[in-house]
């Protein structure tokens, strides 16, 4: 599969709370690839968490520091890059997104709730009905998502393991016409 990708970055997208991280960290592994998480390395940068970083400088000062991350990720190759939920909103991340193989993952809204009831680390979800605000953010997003290469969606009883399979066996689809210039 490595050399399938000729060292192609694995773009995760998806909404919160979907499982890029986790996915992405056995995707990696099983292709080789480093891992790299976009949220993980703003709170590097900057010294603060995702959290501290929204209320000081906002969503918009957040997604240019997003943005700023991805642009410099991207000049990598063997990667597999879990991206926050809304780096799809903004027009120039797709430039950076489009250097790889970008790879959507989805599942139902009652799965990512019940993942994400407890969490209180996402700052978009402090609503006063936080199932309410991810039907609007996937509604609005979706389109976005769904220019992504490949769409995995997660169906009840998936493992982690089985999403990571199913994009694994989906990639040899879209690299055939990408490949055969």
């Amino acid at each position: 599969m490595s050399s399938l990708l000729q060292g192609v970055n694995l773009y995760l997208i998806g909404i919160m709370g979907v499982g890029k991280t986790t996915v992405g960290r056995l995707l990696a592994k099983e292709l080789g690839y480093g891992f790299v998480d976009t949220d993980n390395v703003i709170a590097q940068a900057t010294g603060k968490s995702i959290n501290q970083l929204f209320a000081q400088v906002g969503e918009v000062g957040f997604r240019q520091v997003e943005s700023d991350v991805l642009s410099k990720v991207c000049a990598f190759t063997k990667l597999t890059i879990a991206t926050g939920g809304g780096i799809v909103m903004r027009r120039e991340n797709w430039g950076y997104l489009h250097h790889g193989l970008i790879v959507w993952l989805d599942a139902p809204v009652e799965i990512i709730y019940s993942r994400l009831a407890e969490d209180t680390t996402r700052p978009l979800l402090r609503d006063v009905d936080p199932k309410g605000k991810l039907r609007s953010l996937l509604e609005q997003r979706t389109p976005f998502y769904s220019q992504a290469d490949l769409h995995i969606t997660e169906r009840e009883g998936d493992t982690p393991e089985d999403i990571a399979n199913r994009v694994i066996e989906a990639i040899p689809s879209v690299l055939k016409t990408q490949v055969s210039h």
